[in-house]
């Protein structure tokens, strides 16, 4: 399989900053790929590298087979790039936006025309094409946007955190629109911070915390590195001794605290509630909150980083 793209020691500094810290990344041609991570991260900044907008302080990046530095024209004309903030005029009408985005990538004006057309079918927007854009909904917009990002065909197509505050029916509805680029065979590049959306879309996916990929896989994969199922318990001060007594029982992989809640990776939640039970009892300790469940891609950045993306997003 080709590759889409390629980085190597891919490095920003912002004066002292370091936003993107010796990247290694390899996304293969036709995937729908990830970048999972809080505000801060590097998402953005790194997209923006890739996307030629900003330069690399050091190291390499290669993208659709053409190096962001020195060859950036070529790489324009093979991606789509849709940022946070979008980049449609709330003056213009939808159809007039994606008919000029054909046009600035060579159209002739019936061809951009016709491409405007489809777009605006694919992405059921027929109905508010000639309103301008704004007086589109959030979620219109938003898909607006994607179809800019899309109407010269590209190879390759970033997306920058794209549900972004959008409500959660909304944000449902552009996770179906985006699915659909699969099936054309465009490769995807995805920044989120939204741990259902990553979970819900990539095929693969890597989860960047200060500039680094601290982990990378499928979500299933990675989900699958934390072996078995993750209880959290409240408990009533003592939380240290509780840790300490339970990190000694044979069924417990793994204990710990996280924002005052004793966390524990067992290998059978449903035999360790119990067990748990009659251990905090025998102790004159009764449990406030007691919570079970199969790991999540939170679970898997909580293990890698020491902190909840939940937590660090919010």
């Amino acid at each position: 399989m080709n590759t889409a793209i390629e980085t190597t020691n891919l490095t920003r500094d912002f004066g002292k900053f370091r936003a993107v810290n010796e990247l290694n990344l390899r996304v293969e041609s036709g995937r729908f790929y990830g970048f999972l991570g809080p505000n801060g991260a590097g998402k953005t900044t790194t997209l923006r590298i890739l996307a030629t907008l900003l330069p690399p302080t050091s190291g390499t990046a290669c993208v659709a087979g053409f190096d962001v530095a020195r060859e950036p024209q070529q790489v324009r004309t093979r991606i789509g790039y849709v940022a946070q903030s979008g980049g449609s005029y709330r003056e213009s009408t939808g159809r007039e936006e994606l008919a000029i985005q054909g046009r600035l990538f060579g159209m002739s004006k019936a061809d951009s025309q016709v491409r405007a057309a489809e777009i605006l079918t694919a992405l059921e927007l027929v109905d508010a094409a000639d309103r301008t854009c704004g007086t589109y909904s959030g979620g219109m917009r938003r898909r607006l946007n994607i179809g800019i990002g899309m109407v010269h065909r590209p190879a390759l197509l970033f997306l920058d955190e794209p549900t972004t505050g959008l409500d959660p029916q909304a944000r449902a509805r552009l996770w179906e629109e985006i699915r659909k680029l699969r099936d054309t065979g465009t490769t995807v590049f995805l920044t989120t911070h939204y741990l259902e959306e990553a979970d819900a879309l990539c095929d693969r996916l890597a989860i960047i915390d200060h500039g680094r990929i601290v982990a990378e896989g499928s979500p299933d994969e990675l989900k699958r590195e934390i072996a078995g199922d993750v209880l959290t318990i409240g408990v009533n001060g003592e939380c240290e001794k509780v840790v300490e007594l339970l990190a000694k029982q044979p069924f417990v992989r793994e204990a710990g605290l996280e924002d005052g809640l004793v966390r524990l990776y067992v290998d059978r939640g449903e035999e360790a509630v119990p067990a748990v039970l009659r251990l905090l009892d025998a102790q004159g300790l009764a449990p406030l909150t007691m919570d079970l469940h199969r790991p999540s891609l939170d679970d898997v950045f909580l293990k890698k980083t020491g902190r909840s993306l939940r937590e660090s997003a919010a």
